[in-house]
């Protein structure tokens, strides 16, 4: 039957190559967050193949696409995860889904138009032969993952925690096809704000400068860089190995291996002072604290406020749609195994359990206790005005989402 599907696969590429191209033309930037015409294109591909679909939303112009189907016999819920909305494209270029030199081009091709679109696939697939699987298969396309996911996949699950909650989780964030995350970091983004009269930059004993006093304050922050957690035995045999660490580094970048496993602090922006001879009266910081397992975010969070109040006058708000604590799944999890096993089976390696760096909706399932995994493209083109993905690639991912599926509803 394995062989069946991945045969279906191949006989089907250029069809598959098409729905992908046309699903990069369908404009889903988030800001401004309206997804209806890619929601609308998905939601018409199934209804082609008679796979069951609805859409639930908060707000219309921003729908989730929810499918579900169960198998012939009693068994578990696996769901699959992904979104529809994007980063804002570039220039006009973004919305091409050109097909050139073997790969697809579009904002959202890697992050994550790619992996939405192979676990659809593998959805309407599975739903034709439903009578030989055992338990349930869900697929939700969402909305609002670019912005935090509140009126995406948490709305989802806070809405309907029985029907999408599941057993297990498969999304097609962008990994590479070198490793399997299991696990990401939390986040604390906050921002600061520093105040003072303000005055001619000749009379600098008639007012503070914000700019100084923020300027201390992001080198004060740098005493949280680098921190490492100890960490849980079975995820230090997954991240420590030497094959771990030369996975994640070709995955993310030399040195991303030491990266994950510490605490880290970016200053992403900083605005302070109207004019070069002006004292300036206001300066505005956003920090982002990428915070490992091992650590509490909310001890992290009384220490930046301790810190904070060194500095009289300073204003601080923590920006809670982006904030979370970190997440895990078992790195030894069963689906860990299957994925490997159809990985080695369809191309010949097998795909390392590793880290994120960033975030992903995944993290909603595993603060409800269910293991979620993310197997998807190349990272590295995401969010690049040439964002792309190769076609094998993408096919490639369409076959692993397809077997491991299968595998798990026939166990």
């Amino acid at each position: 039957m394995k062989a069946a599907l991945l045969a279906r696969v191949e006989q089907e590429r250029e069809a598959l190559l098409q729905f992908l191209s046309g699903f990069l033309q369908c404009r889903s930037a988030n800001p401004p967050g309206d997804t209806t015409p890619a929601a609308t294109y998905l939601g018409a591909w199934l209804a082609a193949r008679g796979a069951p679909h609805e859409t639930r939303a908060a707000f219309p112009h921003m729908p989730n696409l929810v499918g579900s189907f169960s198998g012939g016999a009693p068994g578990r819920h696996l769901v699959l995860n992904g979104h529809i909305d994007v980063f804002p494209a570039i220039d006009e270029a973004g919305w091409s889904g050109e097909r050139r030199d073997g790969k697809l081009f579009g904002r959202g091709a890697a992050d994550m138009k790619c992996g939405t679109a192979a676990m659809l696939i593998a959805f309407a697939y599975l739903h034709e032969m439903r009578a030989e699987l055992k338990g349930r298969l869900t697929f939700t396309a969402v909305s609002d993952e670019q912005t935090g996911g509140k009126w995406g996949t948490k709305w989802l699950l806070d809405t309907y925690p029985e029907e999408l909650t599941g057993d297990c989780l498969l999304n097609g964030e962008p990994s590479g096809l070198n490793n399997i995350r299991f696990m990401e970091k939390g986040t604390l983004r906050f921002r600061i704000t520093v105040r003072a009269p303000g005055g001619h930059g000749g009379y600098p004993h008639l007012s503070a400068n914000p700019n100084k006093i923020m300027a201390s304050i992001i080198l004060a922050l740098e005493r949280f860089h680098g921190r490492r957690p100890v960490l849980p035995a079975a995820v230090q045999r997954a991240l420590g190995s030497p094959e771990a660490i030369a996975a994640t580094n070709k995955g993310m970048g030399e040195g991303a291996a030491d990266v994950v496993r510490m605490i880290t602090v970016n200053p992403g922006v900083v605005h302070g002072g109207l004019k070069v001879n002006q004292i300036p009266h206001e300066c505005v910081a956003e920090i982002d604290i990428r915070i490992p397992m091992g650590f509490e975010r909310e001890a992290i969070l009384a220490e930046v406020t301790t810190l904070l109040a060194e500095y009289p006058g300073t204003g601080f708000e923590v920006l809670e749609a982006h904030s979370y604590p970190p997440s895990m799944a078992d790195p030894e999890h069963e689906m860990v195994g299957i994925l490997q096993r159809n990985v080695q089976a369809i191309a010949g390696f097998t795909p390392m359990p590793l880290s994120s760096l960033g975030g992903s909706d995944s993290r909603y399932w595993r603060y409800r206790g269910v293991p979620a995994f993310l197997y998807g493209p190349s990272p590295v083109s995401m969010g690049r005005a040439d964002e792309h993905v190769t076609e094998e690639e993408y096919l490639h991912i369409v076959k692993a989402h397809l077997l491991a599926a299968y595998d798990y509803l026939t166990a």
